[in-house]
């Protein structure tokens, strides 16, 4: 078989879970101005998906590579094709979407965006104010001349290109003229109603800017005005192992970001075909990377509007992370009772592991124990990784006051987690003036790991505790991305995270782990050889079967591997959010392999793998790891598996099982690559996997 006919291109799949992103936007059944959220997380990963996936392929173009990289055998010229292809219909679909769906609708619940053709005298007159006051003042025309050269434009930023008629003040001919909008201008404006007498109306800024756009060249006429935008190359460039500090040379190339090469031109649908080719040529960009779009040409700023109206029955019912409870007895943990004396946490982890569900569960003992933690005379040292935390971190706050009490804070920062740089850098300061040890990770490999190490005095002798997770420190995130949390004091976990910390920070030998699998060392091969006995198990008639949930599957020695599997007789269950290069059901190749996709109101973000080992020793693992390249080989990862009985089960039923029974939020990839959503029969009672989490843990609160 041809490569493609065993695998799917990484990047087409990518375009594919953007596909059904834009599905949810497409859907009645989910409330309208979700939907509307969901068109614009769709521009928005595309937006990523040009600046950082389409871009590298173009960066391996230029440098000449013909190199079949991919699984699926294709060079990047021919990726390039089939993607450039994918993407048009993939934008066209979305307008589609935005123009003929969402604001009819919208329209018909009072929700209306005010074209400037059907102004009443009173919004005219309004907008024209609104102009005059918010918009002219910050606005810099300028007029293409050789004084005046084409400005230099910034990524993802609003333009607008002007055709002009007439003489300026100096008496010279200009053309065309360039206006750059602040990104400080909302793009969509309300209306007050006592103006349109709606509740809810709101012009486009781009519409404010073209009714008055002839104010900005008096005298001269205005002939044409189109919106355009630009989407560039964002990554950088760091050659790490010439650089003495990789804090100073990230912070020097971030400044450069927004000036990488055109690798996409979006422009207003009605735009003159010499002002198209004036601006690719200006771009350095042929007509396939022209996107000429009916609308706005960044409709994610349309992300402001649900906020800005309250129509609580268009929007999904309100959600809040439960407190999470004691096992069996299902009463609230102590610590988060608010009680004067609650037993410590501390207490409560030595006595039993503790797991948690985000978002369904709150993200707050994780929270709670970095602050004991800090408070603690007791702890001595505190060690973690941050990839991502957002600003104002309680996390970063609570590492900063145990460094400034004293105790031994070690800070393993991943300065390059791609478009939280600039923030990681700042947190790394803060912790580093606070007194903490802030090292980098590893030259080569970004620490992607999620992990906690404390260390506590108690009665003579030291106690270590631990946190892993399958998602980031991130206070806002863990309010709607799906992950697992372990808290625990089993001493052979906590070795191995404490000597995982060793190496990160010391750069020895790669250490001997008795319970996790630690990528880029035991992880990928301890896959591969469970996948492996699973093979065996098959071949000798006992159970095999492997369930597996991720982000993203890409690595072919794993891909191959399930195959083989699969050829041996293993049933095989993987639910993998986006890319999927891995495809199922193929005669003879994947024939036991089922792969299913859930995307709905929050994003699926666990890593959590079942492997049968005969029915008598069954292994359950949650990790930080997707099944791609990157993670296996390329970063610093882990995955620890779930001992405890109880929490085996739980995490089995809540993590893998309810998934595989969901028929409302499940798309089904099939072998050529596409998706087909899944439909409950007439037979069949619709079930959502994530509606059923939310209402079993509002219940077990109540």
């Amino acid at each position: 078989m041809h490569p493609s006919e065993c695998y799917i291109n990484r990047e087409y799949s990518l375009l594919q879970f953007n596909r059904r992103v834009l599905e949810l936007a497409q859907d009645a059944n989910t409330p309208l101005l979700e939907r509307l959220k969901f068109l614009c997380i769709s521009f928005s990963n595309m937006d990523e998906f040009f600046e950082v996936r389409l871009a590298s392929l173009y960066e391996m173009l230029n440098e000449g590579a013909q190199v079949r990289t991919q699984p699926d055998g294709r060079t990047p010229r021919e990726a390039i094709e089939l993607l450039t292809e994918a993407a048009h219909q993939l934008v066209n679909d979305q307008y589609d979407t935005f123009n003929h769906m969402l604001i009819p609708e919208l329209a018909q619940e009072g929700i209306r965006f005010l074209r400037r053709t059907h102004w009443n005298e009173a919004e005219r007159t309004w907008v024209r104010d609104y102009f005059n006051e918010h918009v002219l003042p910050v606005l810099n025309p300028i007029g293409l001349d050789p004084a005046h050269p084409f400005p230099r434009v910034q990524n993802k930023s609003l333009h607008f290109i002007v055709s002009l008629e007439g003489e300026d003040a100096f008496g010279r001919r200009i053309p065309m003229a360039v206006v750059p909008v602040p990104r400080t201008l909302p793009r969509v404006i309300k209306i007050p109603p006592s103006v349109s007498g709606g509740e809810h109306d709101f012009v486009f800024l781009s519409s404010v800017l073209h009714a008055h756009v002839s104010a900005l060249f008096p005298g001269m006429t205005v002939t044409g005005c189109y919106q355009f935008r630009v989407t560039r190359n964002t990554n950088l460039f760091i050659d790490e192992e010439e650089v003495d500090d990789l804090m100073q040379a990230l912070a020097g190339e971030l400044s450069t970001r927004q000036y990488g090469d055109a690798i996409r031109l979006e422009v207003a649908d009605n735009c003159p075909p010499h002002l198209v080719e004036f601006l690719l040529t200006r771009f350095h960009l042929d007509e396939q990377s022209l996107y000429q779009v009916h609308g706005p040409v960044n409709l994610h700023r349309l992300m402001a509007v649900p906020d800005m109206v309250d129509r609580p029955d268009l929007k999904f019912p309100p959600f809040s992370p439960s407190v999470p409870l004691a096992p069996k007895r299902r009463k609230v943990l102590s610590f988060l009772s608010g009680k004067k004396e609650p037993r410590d946490i501390f207490a409560h982890i030595r006595a039993r592991d503790i797991v948690l569900h985000h978002p369904y569960e709150s993200f707050a003992p994780v929270v709670r124990l970095l602050q004991a933690a800090a408070k603690d005379p007791k702890v001595l040292a505190i060690r973690m990784t941050l990839y991502r935390t957002g600003e104002d971190s309680p996390i970063v706050a609570a590492l900063e006051q145990a460094a400034r009490a004293g105790k031994e804070v070690t800070a393993v920062v991943e300065l390059r987690a791609r478009f939280d740089e600039d923030n990681n850098i700042q947190q790394a300061q803060r912790l580093q003036e606070a007194g903490a040890h802030v090292v980098y990770g590893v030259v080569g490999y970004k620490t992607h790991a999620k992990m906690i190490h404390i260390v506590r005095e108690e009665q003579g002798r030291l106690v270590q505790y631990a946190h892993l997770g399958t998602g980031n420190y991130h206070h806002v995130t863990t309010r709607f991305y799906t992950d697992f949390g372990l808290l625990t004091a089993h001493e052979g976990i906590c070795e191995d995270v404490h000597r995982i910390f060793l190496q990160l920070t010391s750069l020895g030998r790669a250490p001997d782990l008795n319970y996790l699998l630690q990528a880029p060392f035991s992880l990928h091969t301890g896959l591969l050889e469970r996948i492996q006995r699973e093979a065996d198990n098959a071949r000798a008639g006992h159970p095999a079967r492997i369930v597996a949930k991720m982000n993203g599957l890409q690595e072919k020695q794993v891909i191959d591997a399930l195959y083989a599997a699969s050829q041996s007789g293993v049933e095989i269950d993987l639910i993998v959010r986006g890319i999927c290069c891995l495809r199922p059901g193929v005669p003879g190749l994947s024939d036991t392999i089922r792969v299913r996709s859930i995307v709905g109101r929050f994003l699926e973000h666990h890593r959590i793998f079942y492997f049968e080992n005969h029915g008598e020793r069954p292994e359950l693992f949650i990790s930080s790891a997707d099944w791609m390249r990157r993670n296996l080989l390329g970063r610093i990862e882990t995955a620890v598996p779930i001992l405890d009985p109880d929490h085996f089960q739980r995490l089995y039923t809540e993590g893998l099982a309810l998934y595989l029974q969901d028929n409302r939020q499940a798309w089904e990839l099939q072998p050529d690559g596409q998706y087909q959503r899944l439909q409950p029969t007439t037979d069949e009672t619709p079930f959502s996997a994530q509606q059923y989490l939310i209402d079993h843990y509002n219940t077990a609160e109540s």
